[in-house]
């Protein structure tokens, strides 16, 4: 709220708009309306002037409630304005030094009613704020604001110019293997690849009576090649920048023709490099060590909100960079809810909520609208800096930038999969994780990577196969191991 006794020491910016509205209503209200609501709302303040210096200062409207009433009666007007989204108390008349002036605050329009636009045509008549002034829209922006706008999320449709061999298969029984330990039993388990992709949400029946892959199915398990014939900005990338002099040490791109380039796979490529430097106290519980931490969840569901919230279909594709000191994670598309109702929880609006829902079976992502909120916990309880959340436009981007602690002591790290407690037994989950990536495996590699002597993971390898997961090939140190068909 503003301090009207001191107005003079604000300044136009992204959230303030002042007129001297002497003459009447300007007509550059309305685009200003328009660009409030569309970006993160703000106060017009009419019979305001603007001095040479910037500040601003009262002018006296000689009949403050008949622009009022000129005002409700425009803003009401579907042939003027596309949706008012104000309340009464949202226009207010004030005096400052005796001078009249108008107060009208506009909300950040909900995503329903957006794109705002005057005029009655949302191509020519959407705006968005850009520091101290309005900007027309372009077309790709009124069309994001489109789509966000849908009851239906945008990897719901079914897209029925493909078939389902566009699916990755080694990326579907990965993650059907993954959905076996975390919900052993569940109902699903037994149904053949078709059944179960359409129980997931993965594909969908089309007009002629065929299964086709539903947008979210595409993302999740189809082949980079096939997902950028639906989405042709799609591109995901994960940089590490440990040496500064350096453009970077490590590179996860999903363009690289190398592995299948999804969504899944990306998730579990970058978890692992995200999580292999994180240190990991030394806890027991009923005589198992356990190697998880607040830190490891934090960023299960720092990565998966990245993932799910993007708008495949905006520029710049999703890059995320880990640095020795923090790491960012980018996405484009705008939040589909207030960043401060974020923050506290209670209230989730995936973008993508049926590739939500496919991490969910996996136990990875939040659907109860606290994983935004736990990361602040988690940093918070750590004593990290607090986590930055930037919303920026032209494109549309959501960045997250969390600066970590000490990271990088290899003496102490630790390197583990994605587990959740719902999973029985985090070590066989990152077997599984290992021969998965790297399709087989020796007794050494396996045990290098879980931080485990060779003869204890010996053990968990022999539970492995006498639970028909993983079979093994060979004798003695020719001995290698692999996922079972």
């Amino acid at each position: 709220m503003l301090d009207f006794e001191n107005l003079e020491k604000y300044r136009e910016n992204n959230r303030i708009e002042a007129k001297r509205a002497l003459g009447g209503l300007p007509h550059s209200i309305w685009e200003t309306y328009s660009a409030f609501a569309n970006t993160l709302g703000g106060i017009l303040l009419l019979g305001v002037e603007e001095h040479e210096d910037k500040s601003l200062h009262p002018v006296n409207l000689p009949d403050p409630e008949k622009l009022v009433r000129e005002f409700w009666d425009i803003v009401n007007n579907p042939n003027k304005v596309s949706v008012n989204i104000l309340a009464s108390e949202d226009v207010a008349i004030r005096q400052i030094d005796g001078k009249n002036i108008i107060v009208i605050t506009v909300p950040r329009a909900q995503r329903n009613d957006r794109p705002v636009y005057v005029e009655g045509n949302p191509m020519t008549g959407t705006y968005r704020r850009n520091g101290e002034g309005d900007y027309h829209c372009t077309k790709e922006e009124v069309f994001a604001m489109t789509r966000d706008a849908s009851v239906k999320t945008q990897d719901m449709q079914i897209l029925e110019e493909m078939d389902t061999d566009v699916f990755c298969l080694e990326s579907v029984h990965s993650y059907r293997m993954r959905m076996k330990y975390a919900r052993p039993g569940h109902v699903w388990e037994d149904l053949n690849d078709s059944d179960f992709l359409f129980r997931l949400g993965a594909v969908g029946r089309g007009a002629d009576g065929r299964f086709h892959p539903t947008a979210a199915g595409l993302l999740m398990f189809g082949y980079e090649y096939e997902i950028t014939r639906e989405y042709p900005m799609y591109f995901l990338d994960y940089q590490e920048k440990m040496e500064d002099n350096v453009r970077w040490t490590d590179r996860i791109v999903s363009s690289s023709g190398d592995w299948s380039g999804n969504v899944y796979d990306f998730y579990f490529r970058v978890y692992n490099r995200l999580s292999q430097d994180i240190k990991v106290p030394f806890r027991v519980k009923e005589g198992r060590r356990i190697d998880d931490t607040p830190v490891h969840t934090a960023l299960r569901e720092a990565l998966a909100n990245c993932l799910v919230n993007a708008d495949y279909y905006g520029r710049q594709g999703l890059v995320i960079i880990k640095k020795h000191d923090r790491i960012t994670f980018s996405n484009p598309g705008a939040f589909r809810i207030e960043i401060d109702v974020a923050k506290s929880g209670g209230i989730s609006d995936p973008r993508n909520s049926a590739l939500l829902k496919m991490f969910n079976l996996i136990d990875i992502g939040e659907r109860a609208g606290s994983g935004i909120p736990n990361i602040y916990y988690v940093w918070k309880n750590q004593g990290w800096k607090e986590p930055i959340i930037i919303e920026g436009f032209e494109p549309e981007r959501i960045t997250l930038d969390l600066s970590i602690g000490k990271i990088g002591d290899k003496k102490s790290a630790i390197k583990i999969g994605d587990k959740k407690s719902a999973i029985k037994d985090p070590i066989k989950m990152q077997i599984v994780e290992f021969l998965t990536d790297h399709t087989v495996g020796k007794t050494s590699e396996i045990a290098e990577y879980i931080g485990l002597k060779p003869s204890r993971t010996r053990d968990y390898l022999k539970e492995l196969i006498s639970e028909n997961t993983v079979t093994a090939e060979g004798a003695n140190r020719n001995r290698i191991y692999r996922l079972k068909a």
